[in-house]
């Protein structure tokens, strides 16, 4: 029984060997106990869950861990391995990435939260600030003084574009000017005749005031957005706008009263038509070609440029012209009275000429 026993010693790095005196029978018996100890299978305990599909047993945390990895590194350190310890990674481990198993990122589920919330801001508390003060703008008189806070708005606007709501920002303002221009025209079109080239010229004088106030307190807007991504310019999109929904609408009705107020001497009154002909002329100047006559009495260079051959055809225009006019009531006046006061005139130079040398 004395030579049967075992002596086992537990080294710093917790290896087992027998004592140096046991024999090669005691040598296999130790091996014969650790197995004996280290094939019971122990199980680390898990929250309960679907099993994991592929999954291989005694590989991983959550999983069971047989004895027999562990005997083999302990049968290793009897038989003179320099260290048998069980490394750290065999029992902390992370599981394996598993095909098929979908997992969000914290980092973007957080941004996606915070860019809904920064959304619903924009639509709750800035853009109806905005709003409100768009529509007091686009329907003030030139004349009229009305307090806007453009302080506030020229904030409101900063705050969306460093929030990356500049396209979403964008959108909105070209949708609410539209519908106020669709507005604007079929208020045009239930205007008498008459009174349409008056009516007209409001509207584009009073929404040409509006951009004045409007484009300035969105210059971020204009400078990070518009500028800089769409290579357009804020100004120039809102005087589209009014081409398009109001000015191409009537400028079939509008062009036929403007050549007939232009025969007819001050049937509008010349400031009324400078302005009205000058603002279709800058939102579409293709438009001249449709009464080039009319476009050049307002505006130079519409006409070609004279040419020496067609000398004797200007005369005869302008003979025409001064004919229409003596028929429409306009005299040329008393011609010798003319020049009975340019003869008295170089007479009084003259004899002043003589006193002034006879002074010296």
């Amino acid at each position: 029984m004395e030579d049967d026993s075992l002596d086992i010693k537990d080294d710093h790095n917790h290896n087992y060997c027998a004592s140096s005196s046991s024999s090669s029978s005691s040598s296999s018996k130790v091996r014969t106990y650790l197995r004996s100890q280290l094939s019971v299978v122990t199980t680390v305990p898990q929250p309960a869950g679907p099993p994991v599909p592929g999954g291989e047993p005694g590989t991983r945390r959550g999983k069971l861990w047989s004895g027999s990895t562990v005997g083999s590194k302990l049968m290793d350190s009897d038989s003179g391995s320099e260290s048998s310890e069980v490394s750290e990674t065999d029992c902390t481990a992370p599981p394996p990435a598993v095909e098929g198993n979908l997992t969000l990122d914290s980092n973007v589920t957080s941004k996606f939260l915070l860019n809904a919330m920064a959304v619903e801001d924009y639509r709750k508390n800035h853009w109806p600030n905005l709003e409100k003060a768009i529509d007091r703008l686009l329907i003030q008189n030139p004349t009229d003084h009305i307090s806007v806070s453009y302080a506030q708005i020229y904030s409101y606007v900063y705050k969306c574009v460093c929030q990356q709501h500049s396209e979403l920002l964008y959108n909105d303002l070209t949708l609410k000017i539209t519908n106020h221009l669709e507005q604007v025209s079929t208020h045009l079109q239930a205007r008498p005749p008459e009174d349409f080239i008056e009516n007209f010229n409001v509207a584009l004088t009073q929404y040409t005031a509006s951009l004045q106030c409007i484009v300035p307190v969105f210059m971020y807007l204009n400078k990070f957005y518009i500028e800089s991504k769409l290579n357009r310019d804020l100004r120039e999109d809102l005087m589209n706008l009014f081409a398009d929904h109001v000015a191409e609408i009537h400028v079939n009705t509008l062009m036929p009263l403007l050549i007939k107020a232009h025969s007819m001497p001050f049937q509008v009154q010349p400031s009324t038509m400078a302005s009205v002909v000058k603002g279709l002329y800058s939102l579409r100047p293709d438009w001249a070609q449709l009464a080039p006559d009319l476009f050049s009495g307002f505006i130079p260079q519409i006409n070609p440029p004279a040419v020496e051959s067609l000398l004797p055809d200007y005369a005869a225009h302008d003979q025409k012209l001064q004919m229409e006019l003596s028929m429409n009531g306009f005299p040329r006046g008393d011609q010798s009275r003319k020049r009975l006061q340019y003869l008295w005139d170089a007479a009084v130079c003259s004899e002043m000429g003589f006193l002034m040398f006879s002074s010296f």
